[in-house]
């Protein structure tokens, strides 16, 4: 099996809908993620201004992605197709986010559902996030320290 992560291309625009969309917790459809705003033509603006979105594939399968907001310091989106759960993707994934990050922030954050049994949780936690909060809508904060 060949893993390799990269920069995702506006060609991995369908690619990486259709992970985002594969997922059982914390699943959006296309219609609700572009009521968010979410669309493919933003996600290929996002991807022409270079904003930090890595495709991980899976012997050239596109299998999971992550994106971040680099202004604000946050880890926005990290997804693995169920398909592909337990290669390790979202770990080597987390680490690309992670780094782009720390090189222009000390402290990085992100929310995700903090409803029981969303794994999301426990994957952060065990890769040394720190809850710090949890807003009224269930979801919750973490941030992470740079290493010294």
């Amino acid at each position: 099996m060949n893993i390799v992560v990269r920069k995702a291309r506006a060609e991995d625009v369908e690619a990486i809908f259709d992970i985002r969309t594969s997922v059982v917790q914390n699943h959006l459809s296309r219609e609700q993620l572009s009521e968010m705003g979410i669309t493919p033509a933003t996600l290929v603006e996002m991807l022409a201004a270079d904003v930090g979105v890595w495709i991980a594939e899976v012997d050239g399968t596109p299998a999971a992605f992550s994106s971040i907001d680099d202004e604000d310091g946050c880890v926005f989106a990290l997804f693995v197709n169920p398909d592909f759960e337990g290669l390790g993707l979202g770990r080597l994934l987390l680490q690309e986010a992670e780094t782009a990050l720390f090189r222009s922030h000390e402290t990085i954050w992100l929310e995700t559902d903090g409803r029981d049994g969303i794994r999301a949780n426990g994957f952060y936690r065990k890769h040394g996030w720190i809850h710090v909060d949890t807003m009224a809508n269930g979801d919750v904060r973490y941030e992470k320290r740079r290493p010294k």
